[in-house]
């Protein structure tokens, strides 16, 4: 299926490792000079090698994307023109709510809603101009279904998705959309994380924990980042236009709600 993404030029914060790698990956697939970024200069550049081997035009900035200057070079990597942000960015890590102090708390809201709000902020009106944008969250399946330990991470995206489903709204005119992608349980580092939590917690070796989590999903698998990269793309695509302010889960059925 031809995207339409063809010349496009895409920033992916944090995408030398999991989910946004695959999401890199999918819009580098789709045609687009892809902009990658990740604190890890050796991984960055694996990833930035791997894309280039397919035949991706791609453009590599080191460092932390809530540093201020780190997104500026993500901007000018861009040559002044950014079509397509992926706003992502690593979760705090899982803890009690109890052991949160204010510190910590700051940390993560900045990580999670304050740096992709300015990177919205930075892109924003260029799109407009142009009459073409698509903004892309990777936030969390927590938000709709709040997980013991991502408190913080849960509510620093929580509080993002307020905030920009109400800017989506002010900007469709534009052909400008912002849209919200909500992992569930994907075969990534982070989850191995997760899975560590619920074992020293819980008493069970990893193994067992990693077993109960998948007994959970309805699909009695984890997500494969390449379906989420995809999905990613779709929302990107040039026939999208219509579709903004949505947040889409992808649990494989893990949530039980309807709405």
């Amino acid at each position: 299926m031809d995207l339409g993404l063809t010349g496009r030029t895409a920033i992916v914060c944090a995408s030398s490792h999991g989910l946004g790698r695959a999401c890199a990956t999918a819009l580098a697939q789709a045609g687009c000079t892809v902009i990658l970024n990740g604190r890890d200069a050796q991984a960055l550049q694996e990833a930035a090698t791997a894309l280039r081997s397919d035949g991706a035009t791609v453009r590599t900035v080191i460092g932390d994307v809530a540093d201020e200057s780190v997104q500026q070079a993500l901007i000018d990597a861009g040559d002044g023109q950014v079509d397509i942000l992926v706003n992502n960015n690593g979760g705090p890590p899982l803890r009690d709510f109890r052991a949160l102090d204010a510190e910590a708390i700051h940390a993560g809201v900045d990580a999670n809603m304050v740096t992709p709000i300015r990177l919205a902020q930075k892109v924003i009106d260029g799109m407009i101009e142009r009459r073409f944008g698509r903004i892309v969250c990777i936030t969390s399946g927590s938000v709709k279904a709040p997980v013991p330990g991502l408190d913080l991470s849960s509510g620093a995206r929580v509080g993002l998705t307020g905030f920009l489903a109400g800017v989506a709204r002010q900007v469709a005119h534009a052909n400008v959309t912002i849209n919200f992608l909500l992992p569930g349980l994907f075969d990534t580092r982070r989850l191995a994380g997760v899975h560590a939590f619920n074992a020293e917690k819980n008493g069970v070796s990893v193994e067992d924990a990693a077993a109960s989590a998948r007994d959970r999903i309805p699909a009695r698998r984890f997500g494969d980042p390449r379906e989420f990269g995809d999905a990613c793309a779709f929302l990107c695509a040039a026939s999208s236009g219509f579709i903004t302010g949505q947040s889409l889960l992808i649990d494989g059925g893990a949530y039980p709600g309807v709405l």
